[in-house]
């Protein structure tokens, strides 16, 4: 079977506009992303799925350089977006992660994909019942079953939240949430990338990793901020829209 991450990113975000390619040590915040999924032994493709707005083209090219697909599609339909990425690569196991979790841990990625299989579940994810900081998000379902969701609904909240119309849904697709073990459990932590504080915190993480350990775990981040409270300061005012 073969295992595509999907990335959704756009350039024209409302909130913090180019995010995607905000660098921190010298590389934009997508590759810091990218280079997460390459580690995750479990994926065969990674596709970028970003909009056919021309402010997406310099995140297109860039995926492209470092050797990632695109496929670009209806920015306020994310989830035929996602459908057809996972289509252009001929995917079997869509693994759907959003640009806004640049430092989403691989082993919690991997563990997703092999609880997926080794199951007969039509959707796994660690979202659905918060355990993980937010921005530690991965979701892992059949390609047939997006697609089976994809024609049972056009609500614009299930259209641009990939996922939302499968997890309201538990009566005609099965489900697996996982929880975070205690020393990782931190659900109002944000570790995702909606504002510029955000990207403040995530830069003083990636920044005290980066030399020695640039593919750090949700645990080094846990207990890098539960030894130095006050950096959570930083974002603890941004809220939070709902999950995608």
């Amino acid at each position: 079977m073969k295992t595509v991450a999907t990335i959704e990113a756009r350039m024209t975000s409302s909130r913090l506009p180019g995010k995607p390619m905000m660098e921190v040590c010298g590389h934009p915040i997508l590759g810091h992303l990218v280079d997460r999924l390459k580690a995750v032994e479990s994926i065969d493709v990674i596709v970028l799925a970003t909009t056919t707005n021309h402010t997406d083209d310099v995140m297109a090219d860039y995926a492209s350089s470092i050797g990632i697909e695109v496929f670009r599609g209806d920015e306020n339909d994310v989830m035929g977006r996602v459908v057809n990425a996972g289509k252009s690569v001929d995917a079997d196991v869509i693994v759907e992660i959003t640009g806004d979790c640049p430092i989403i841990d691989p082993e919690i990625i991997e563990q997703a994909i092999r609880v997926y299989r080794e199951n007969t579940y039509d959707y796994v994810g660690n979202q659905h019942v918060r355990s993980y900081p937010d921005g530690m998000d991965v979701q892992v379902f059949a390609l047939d079953t997006l697609v089976k969701s994809e024609l049972m609904t056009n609500e614009p909240l299930d259209r641009e939240h990939v996922t939302l119309h499968i997890r309201n849904n538990p009566q005609i697709f099965s489900h697996l949430n996982i929880v975070a073990p205690p020393e990782q459990h931190w659900p109002d932590l944000g570790l995702t990338l909606d504002e510029q504080s955000d990207f403040n915190l995530l830069k003083v993480i990636i920044e005290n990793f980066h030399d020695n350990n640039p593919l750090f775990s949700c645990l080094d981040v846990v207990r890098f901020l539960r030894a130095n409270q006050q950096l959570v300061d930083i974002n603890s005012e941004v809220l939070r829209k709902g999950n995608t």
